[in-house]
């Protein structure tokens, strides 16, 4: 392991950005536990609480591309005291919203705190560290967003099991993020690898690239693909025969288990390949989701969790291998644009439950019937973004078969 720039603690910042994330999971797990309580509490329709979702979305893209258009100019360690600022605030403003438009600007808040985690960490890690340790690193560092989720589902079943109100839970979320905030204070922070990098000018020219533009375009799907299920979990799953947050649960234990050895498996089967296994698997989790119940949705969850694993950190991993001329801003942008993406997808699935309910309603079906009806229903629509991924990474494998990463990080 080696740092890039003399004077940098390439650990302890590595640590502080896998706390900032742990932040970033905990404020999609437990949102996603108390969903039903908010809802019931303010008195909100699934397509509210949908757009209530998105704002978390948008937030995180907004401050990415920003981020990553400042980061060589400001420094990461000024990002980041910003993140601290959005996630304090947006977290208390959260607890005593009381209100829809409330929640709107809290979850925005929050959001942002989250996407200037991103900004920050993605580039600080491909710049700290070389070759196959960049990978290792990557997919560690994004291990704690599952690995976050599990916790934060396991404590968001135990507490609404207990009674507690939603708001207590919320609190939760202060603890990761005044670690991170003392972990990164005083920091030096390593510089870019790539001199084009450090410029916006010589990361727009290294945009201008029709490999960096497909990936760009397929994040979309991908983060959609992930978070279009995991974010209405409760919601969706809810009369399958199983509990929603366990499910939410394993599916994170499995991606954090997986994105451990994740730099193991991109050098056995390399990156593209990875990515299309990952698309399969997806597939088969949200066609079992759409059509099975009781112990077989654990069943689908374990396909899911191993399919959606690796799409982020290696989606992001492979530009910073080879188009590392995008720079932070390229890092920023393509992660933004999964994000981004959200801002669109989650009121539209939530809109889809219930146009889903309706139909089902007007059908005859009610309570529980009605509610399963309406969750597999939802997973239908859902399965077309994994199925579209099989097919675009089945033409990144080709695209791609016999080049080596160009990077500095190249291994």
């Amino acid at each position: 392991m080696e740092n890039n720039t003399s004077g940098v603690n390439a650990n302890r910042l590595f640590y502080a950005s896998c706390f900032a994330l742990i932040t970033t999971a905990l404020s999609f797990s437990l949102r996603a536990g108390i969903l039903p309580q908010v809802q019931a509490e303010i008195g909100l329709s699934s397509g509210q609480l949908g757009f209530i979702n998105s704002m978390w979305f948008l937030g995180f893209p907004i401050s990415m591309i920003i981020g990553g258009l400042i980061y060589h100019t400001v420094g990461g360690g000024k990002i980041m005291a910003f993140a601290f600022l959005a996630h304090a605030v947006g977290i208390i403003g959260t607890i005593y919203a009381g209100s829809y438009g409330g929640l709107m600007a809290a979850s925005l808040l929050i959001g942002l705190g989250n996407g200037c985690t991103e900004a920050a960490c993605n580039p600080m890690i491909a710049d700290a560290y070389e070759g196959n340790m960049m990978s290792r690193k990557m997919n560690r560092f994004h291990m704690w967003f599952p690995g976050g989720i599990v916790l934060g589902s396991l404590l968001s079943l135990g507490m609404t099991s207990l009674g507690w109100s939603w708001q207590t839970q919320i609190w939760i979320i202060m603890i990761p993020t005044v670690i991170y905030a003392y972990l990164f204070f005083g920091q030096a922070w390593p510089k870019a690898k790539s001199s084009e990098a450090a410029s916006i000018a010589g990361s727009i020219k290294g945009m201008m690239n029709p490999l960096f533009i497909f990936m760009f375009l397929v994040m979309a799907i991908t983060a959609s693909t992930e978070f279009g299920t995991t974010q209405w979990v409760e919601l969706v799953l809810a009369e399958s025969g199983a509990k929603p947050m366990l499910i939410l649960a394993l599916v994170a234990g499995l991606m954090a288990v997986a994105r451990f050895f994740g730099g193991d498996m991109v050098g056995k089967f390399s990156t593209t390949g990875v990515l299309l296994g990952s698309a399969v698997l997806a597939t088969i989790g949200i066609y079992m989701f759409s059509t099975q119940t009781g112990t077989m949705a654990y069943v689908a969850a374990i396909f899911f969790g191993l399919g959606v694993a690796y799409f982020w950190p290696n989606m992001i991993g492979f530009v910073a291998d080879y188009i590392p001329q995008s720079g932070a801003l390229g890092l920023g942008l393509v992660g933004a644009m999964g994000m981004f993406a959200n801002v669109f997808m989650q009121p539209f699935f939530g809109s889809t439950i219930d146009s889903n309910r309706s139909s089902f309603e007007a059908s005859g079906l009610t309570g529980s019937e009605l509610e399963l009806a309406t969750g597999q229903a939802t997973l239908s629509t859902m399965l077309w973004f994994p199925i579209a991924l099989i097919v675009l990474f089945t033409i990144l494998f080709f695209w791609m078969r016999g080049k080596e990463p160009v990077g500095a990080g190249a291994h």
